[in-house]
């Protein structure tokens, strides 16, 4: 699966997700509850988040639960796996529950991404 970036009006990048190395934010905690699925504990930083912090007692961290998937998915993210890699694991863990397999890891990828609670470590520069 291929998404194409726009740098300017006369060249696109494509991106290969299949292709990239995702790598876990460091300054992201996470832990497994007594059921074993992943919790991302994420700091709610910022001015605005101080605020209501101290104003409307927003606690200092949310707590992000995964599924199955996205449990099994974390843990494997370790900056040496490819996206295609990560894929095929799913595929053998989770079988026909995976499908569509390549889709749905992207989509995950992409969206774990855009909360930067990862980055690509191959990433091409936009």
């Amino acid at each position: 699966m291929r998404k194409q970036n726009k740098k300017s009006k006369k060249q696109n990048i494509e991106i290969n997700y299949l292709d990239l190395i995702p790598v876990r934010s460091e300054e992201l905690h996470w832990h497994k509850d007594i059921k074993g699925r992943v919790i991302l504990d994420v700091e709610n930083t910022g001015w605005f988040n101080k605020i209501a912090q101290t104003v409307f007692n927003k606690p200092q961290y949310t707590k992000v639960h995964l599924d199955a998937q996205g449990t099994f998915i974390w843990p494997l993210i370790d900056g040496k796996r490819t996206v295609t890699d990560i894929a095929a694991l799913v595929k053998e863990e989770f079988g026909e529950a995976a499908e569509p397999l390549y889709p749905r890891i992207i989509k995950y990828f992409q969206i774990v991404e855009s909360y930067h609670f990862i980055k690509f470590a191959n990433m091409p520069s936009k």
